[in-house]
């Protein structure tokens, strides 16, 4: 595949420092509205519909290596000097913790937020549930319920909806599959790459615990505790979340709000 076989929207000033903005399961560019513009004043700003997902649900998912592959070669055509920050959160924390361990000649930082790398005390039981959901992850009261668990903002409930519906029931149960048995690649303990690890206070336990080995698996990790928030807390608490990338991109001090771990 080459960048252009995947949607990427593209945003602010093409001189400045790249930002790549990866959207999690199930949504889509759409997620990072409120991101975007903040961003973009001063930033160049990349935000790609992953496979499966949004306008690029055409393009079937693979695997988190392949995705980061797909982002990889965007960073590579779409930037200057062939890097940038890159943010994820939930699916796209997965592939930019991959990034960060295995390419990270393209990587400037990275925050990573809402990754598991610890065991499910039930992995037969989470793919049988994904394996499930999967025909039914659009229908109404499930999209509802969803909206509601990730802390979806009531004005942001019918852009949700339509991201979720806009994703296939492929990538969904690819995706659903892949995540359970993540782990940081081994290169992160050669990589350079400057790695924010962060989760919402209200988060799943595993999230949560796994924000301590996510960040001591990169020589430059550090790990950070969102107070207050849930999993989609870039929806949340969209001010400290911008700002959390903006100042971790540019090597400034991180906002106190976000507690230490």
């Amino acid at each position: 595949m080459t960048p252009m076989a995947i949607f990427v929207q593209d945003a602010g000033p093409d001189d400045g420092p790249a930002v790549v903005l990866l959207h999690g399961a199930g949504t889509s560019g759409w997620m990072w509205k409120r991101q975007i513009p903040a961003l973009a004043a001063d930033l160049r700003v990349l935000v790609p519909d992953l496979p499966g997902h949004g306008r690029s649900n055409a393009h079937p998912w693979v695997s988190i290596a392949d995705t980061a592959e797909l982002v990889a070669e965007t960073i590579s055509a779409r930037t200057p000097d062939g890097k940038a920050h890159v943010v994820g959160l939930s699916l796209g924390g997965y592939v930019a913790a991959h990034l960060a361990a295995t390419s990270p000649e393209l990587l400037s930082s990275a925050v990573v937020s809402g990754v598991n790398v610890l065991p499910f005390p039930n992995p037969g039981t989470m793919r049988l549930i994904g394996r499930v959901m999967g025909p039914i992850i659009g229908w109404g009261p499930v999209v509802r319920a969803n909206a509601r668990n990730l802390g979806v903002p009531p004005e942001d409930f019918e852009g949700y909806r339509a991201a979720v519906r806009a994703m296939t029931r492929q990538a969904f149960r690819r995706v659903n599959e892949e995540v359970l048995d993540f782990r940081v690649p081994d290169q992160s303990k050669d990589s350079p790459c400057r790695v924010l690890a962060v989760a919402g206070e209200n988060e799943h336990e595993l999230i949560r615990r796994s924000l301590a080995g996510i960040a001591a698996a990169f020589p430059e990790g550090q790990a950070r505790l969102a107070p207050g928030v849930g999993h989609g807390w870039n929806g949340e608490k969209p001010e400290l979340f911008t700002a959390m990338i903006r100042s971790w991109a540019l090597g400034d001090p991180l906002p106190e709000e976000l507690l230490s771990v």
